[in-house]
């Protein structure tokens, strides 16, 4: 068994509702677009919560046949385009791969909800006795589909694995997968998460628990992390794919490199359901742990892409759990919130924020937290949150928090690729 070997970021993916590949979704990140709006999924009017971001002009037919379409929930259709261009990316020749050194580890939250909804709909509006469902129904819902049609679609034939973590779901994907590269297991694997959560059960459950922004009158301005009148998050949908590799086998093949995955950790709140441990002990010990992996120094860091979900409760705890990890260089790196433009995609939220960290170091621009009107007192105000507007600014070690009901918490250290 292989250990210690470096793994390497040659490849990128990503669809958003402010961008529908990485090149459009970094211009709209250093430019603060919103990706919220009314939502047009279903009928909103009854619900506190009548907004959301969703993919703008995405139709499903532009990208698949209607008869594909019957076996693909929405989450899937995002993670195959994600991951096609993180392929497309690495400038992989897959009929040149060994297929069974190939992975693909993917992480949702909740799968194909919107299939489920949609199938039990069905079932209560008809007439007959006799249940009556599609034979796509469980396909098409089960979480682990979307990682399975990757690997059926290219013949990547390694190990195949979907986790489940919440809103870490994707982050611990992507752990996983590194952490398969390091054993020896594969030369590379495609991972990340994708997420279709814009259905009435789940803004209707959100609603009932007083997790989501209720800012209907202003749904662009409605995600506001670490302001003082943050009410809520916004749901937001779409997925993001990374192509990570073994540096020998990108080193041979010739592979570009975008950046080093350096460090990563994986800790439990063990305190509740859904509030985070209120003094961030959870989340600083994932950013330790990350630390600790990377072999790197507090001081080190210059950027951290944070969870940063706009919750009253959840700002606060990450905030503290920087500010025990970094003591005093806390005040000199730099910090964003990007859900502040995409809302939180849920199960899908560490693989498109990964890919932020990564484009992050790629242009050596940390994108901004948008929508901060009013400064919260909680806060210490020499912490640099990047309100408004991105910041240039030298970058080496940058790191990407995702945190999880359940109490899951993770971090992923990532370093700039000099060649």
């Amino acid at each position: 068994m292989q250990k210690d070997m470096r793994v390497v970021v040659t490849g990128i993916g990503a669809i958003t509702p402010i961008g529908h590949n990485v090149h459009d979704y970094w211009q709209a990140l250093v430019q603060g677009v919103s990706g919220a709006d009314r939502i047009t999924r279903f009928d909103a009017s009854r619900y506190r919560t009548q907004f959301a971001c969703e993919l703008k002009d995405y139709q499903p037919t532009d990208f698949f046949t209607r008869k594909e379409l019957k076996k693909l929930d929405r989450y899937v259709q995002y993670a195959l385009l994600a991951a096609d261009e993180s392929i497309a990316g690495a400038s992989l020749q897959v009929p040149e791969l060994n297929p069974g050194r190939v992975g693909v580890v993917w992480g949702t939250g909740v799968g194909g909800l919107q299939s489920m909804e949609g199938e039990m709909r069905s079932f209560i509006a008809s007439a007959t006795h006799t249940p009556q469902f599609s034979p796509f129904a469980v396909p098409t819902m089960i979480a682990n589909m979307a990682g399975g049609h990757i690997a059926i679609k290219h013949g990547f034939t390694g190990p195949n694995v979907t986790t489940v973590s919440a809103c870490a779901s994707a982050a611990n994907a992507i752990i996983h997968a590194a952490h398969l590269i390091q054993l020896g297991h594969v030369d590379l694997v495609i991972s990340g998460g994708s997420e279709a959560p814009i259905a009435p059960i789940c803004v209707g459950g959100f609603n009932a628990m007083r997790a989501l922004s209720e800012r209907n009158d202003s749904p662009q301005t409605a995600s506001r992390p670490f302001d003082r009148d943050r009410d809520g998050f916004v749901l937001g949908e779409g997925a993001g794919a990374l192509v990570l590799e073994s540096y020998a086998h990108a080193q041979q093949r010739g592979a570009p490199i975008y950046a080093e995955l350096v460090g990563s950790g994986m800790t439990a709140d063990a305190y509740h359901i859904t509030a985070p441990h209120p003094a961030g002990l959870g989340a600083q010990r994932a950013m330790e742990q990350a630390l600790a992996n990377a072999g790197k120094l507090p001081e080190a860091v210059d950027y951290i892409n944070l969870h940063g979900t706009s919750t009253l409760l959840g700002d606060i705890s990450e905030v503290k759990a920087i500010q025990q990890t970094f003591l005093a260089h806390a005040h000199r790196l730099a910090m964003s919130a990007t859900k502040s433009m995409t809302g939180h995609l849920l199960g899908a939220a560490g693989a498109i924020e990964a890919v932020t960290t990564v484009l992050a170091l790629q242009h050596q621009c940390i994108p901004p937290t948008i929508n901060h009107f009013t400064a919260d007192d909680t806060f210490d105000t020499q912490l640099d949150f990047t309100f408004n507007q991105a910041q240039p600014r030298p970058l080496e070690v940058a790191l990407s928090n995702t945190f999880g009901f359940g109490g899951h918490n993770t971090c992923i250290a990532f370093q700039r690729w000099v060649d």
